[in-house]
């Protein structure tokens, strides 16, 4: 009889586990979820609170520049902070900020406030996310590869029901969005609360210039700052673009829907099958090209070829999301919570930038200029990677070992 390999044997329950996770994985993922549903939850909604604010575009865009600016910076302390009072509280703050924070943005009676209280919105995003993902690798069966896939399916669907949110709630009235996200994220404290456990603390307390010293490695460096004209680039889709369909809030929520359906599907399912047959650096040029493509149709063609560009534009944004998020993890010898705020300290950057200096742009030059330089930061962030490719050989032998995995290991006697 013909013996398995041990080793494979092992791999195969991996592979198959990945929806059969713990009830606290699947309770982060949810308030993973809704933590991702207020990036795009007020993308409908921007044209109403200019209207009833009565901000301009660029004021409004700073709802996205406060709240990622916050997020990036104080990416730079939550790993100082979970070493030092367990994942599981950090969540659980991350969690209580934005509920506070976003029931306050929907009392705000001036564009002022609820930029500030956005900020707020951010901090506790910042605190959870970069927690959540670290939990998830953390607890998940099948390794951080299936805990990765995981991570990015919550994204994906936060980011493709929070424009639908906006939207339906929206519609009523402007301030009921923020009620809403209050409200769910509110259930996701009280999931965390009763079904996870504690998590240990490391036995070494993070040190606040971690993330930063994990910058040094080229591998991480190289990642995250392309990582940023990347996020540039993404964020001037969803920031920008709401106020060029002049569209509805119904109109603009199911556009931004079709490309967060886009995102989720490309990162759950093209990605991780791209990456086994051509690479996860390759996945990176693949996407940042059609990127361009898109970025280039969104500021040449007409209403109907902006609504297509945008959703079809969730693609590659989902194929980047899973091959920047697993490079990330895997590229440096940092434990992942430190390279993960390292990372995300940089490419957040290029969130909170994107949105006022896109809304700038149009109001100085023309409403395709922002996705102009959207496609330019694209093409900068391909010659970094290629500029900068042997910082990530890394990547391309452990896209081998996965491609080894999959084959099928020849019989012993």
């Amino acid at each position: 009889m013909n013996a398995e390999p041990a080793e494979t044997a092992h791999r195969r329950p991996e592979r198959a586990g990945l929806l059969r996770q713990p009830m606290s994985v699947w309770a982060t993922a949810f308030a993973a979820v809704v933590a991702f549903m207020g990036i795009g939850l007020v993308d409908p909604i921007l044209p109403a609170i200019a209207e009833n604010l009565r901000a301009t575009p660029s004021q409004v865009s700073l709802l996205f520049t406060s709240y990622f600016l916050i997020t990036a910076v104080a990416m730079l302390v939550t790993g100082w902070v979970s070493s030092r009072i367990g994942g599981k509280r950090t969540l659980m703050i991350g969690l209580v900020l934005v509920v506070v924070f976003a029931a306050l943005a929907g009392t705000s009676d001036t564009v002022g406030q609820l930029v500030g209280f956005r900020a707020g919105w951010g901090l506790g995003n910042a605190l959870f996310v970069a927690t959540a993902l670290a939990v998830i690798v953390g607890a998940a069966s099948g390794g951080a590869e299936s805990a990765i896939i995981l991570y990015e399916a919550a994204l994906g669907i936060g980011i493709s029901l929070g424009p639908l949110l906006g939207a339906l709630l929206g519609d009523m009235n402007w301030r009921f969005p923020f009620f809403g996200t209050a409200l769910l994220m509110a259930v996701g404290f009280l999931l965390i609360t009763t079904l996870l456990k504690p998590t240990p603390k490391p036995a070494v307390p993070t040190p606040l210039s971690a993330p930063i010293r994990a910058l040094g490695h080229g591998g991480l460096s190289t990642t995250a700052f392309t990582a940023l004209f990347y996020n540039y680039a993404f964020f001037t889709v969803l920031a920008w673009t709401p106020f060029v369909l002049h569209m509805d809030a119904h109109g603009i929520g199911l556009v931004f829907f079709g490309w967060g359906v886009m995102v989720a599907l490309s990162s759950v399912f093209a990605a991780p099958a791209l990456q086994r047959r051509i690479g996860t650096v390759r996945v990176m040029h693949l996407a940042l090209a059609l990127l361009i493509v898109f970025q280039l149709g969104l500021a040449t063609l007409g209403h109907n070829g902006i609504i297509v560009s945008t959703i079809l534009s969730g693609i590659p944004i989902g194929l980047n999301n899973t091959a920047f998020t697993e490079a990330a993890m895997e590229v440096s010898d940092s434990p992942r919570p430190v390279a993960s705020a390292g990372y995300n300290f940089v490419r957040w950057l290029g969130g909170a930038l994107a949105p006022y200096f896109g809304s700038r742009l149009a109001e100085r030059f023309s409403a395709s200029t922002p996705y102009y330089v959207g496609a330019l930061c694209c093409a900068v962030a391909i010659g970094i990677l290629v500029v900068r490719r042997r910082h990530l050989a890394s990547l391309e032998r452990v896209d081998i070992d996965h491609a080894f995995q999959d084959e099928p290991l020849p019989a012993e006697a």
